[in-house]
């Protein structure tokens, strides 16, 4: 094979509609986000933990389980009181068979500044590859306002991978069953409303029966 040849095959495969459809696409925004819904599937996902390590979400849900939640990141006051709120929560989860893992585009650092500060014991994970919360479709495009209103809070925003802008998930909780299907499901565009520890109890309860 000529040599320019290899270059433009290997060009046109780098270039191909498929390859890039592969990466994960973020909602126009938090309104349009779809999260995924009950009796759906949970997805997979590649993610790192606090010390940077690789998790396949697949072998974390794999047979237990999950209280799955996903948060804005250790700088959103809203995600550190529902976070603290689930640490006060976990035994009671714990006692019904449950893990808690919960996820958000924080680097290593945030995820270990949110597990300190409220001292959690269960599992914070790093997306910002946005493998996960794309394929929960919670995951959306900041708009160029919100985008300049978070950097003069001197907020870190995490980039939309493969393309232009940055992203945030919509805050949400989804309960999986140790069948690897989500059992409930609940998000809302508004990140200030979050559900609520008393119906996450609840639908904690019925998905144990």
């Amino acid at each position: 094979m000529h040599p320019s040849f290899r270059i433009a095959v290997l060009f046109a495969f780098a270039c191909s509609p498929a390859l890039f459809a592969a990466l994960p696409t973020p909602a126009a925004s938090a309104e349009t986000a779809k999260p995924l819904a009950v009796g759906t599937p949970a997805p997979g996902a590649t993610l790192n933990d606090t010390e940077g390590a690789t998790v396949k979400l697949t072998d974390a849900l794999a047979g237990k389980p999950t209280i799955l939640v996903f948060y804005r990141g250790s700088w959103c006051p809203y995600c550190n009181r529902q976070l603290a709120a689930l640490g006060e929560l976990e035994p009671q989860l714990l006692a019904l068979g449950y893990q808690i893992l919960a996820i958000s585009p924080d680097r290593a650092e945030g995820l270990k500044k949110m597990a300190g500060k409220n001292h959690l014991t269960y599992r914070l994970l790093s997306d910002r590859g946005m493998s996960a919360s794309g394929g929960y479709g919670v995951a959306f495009r900041l708009s160029a306002e919100i985008e300049k209103a978070y950097r003069a809070h001197g907020i870190e925003l995490t980039p939309v991978p493969g393309g232009e802008g940055y992203w945030l998930p919509v805050p949400a909780v989804f309960i999986v069953g140790s069948n690897g299907v989500i059992q409930f499901a609940f998000s809302n565009p508004d990140y200030k409303v979050r559900l609520a520890a008393d119906a996450l109890l609840a639908a904690a309860h019925v998905g144990a029966k």
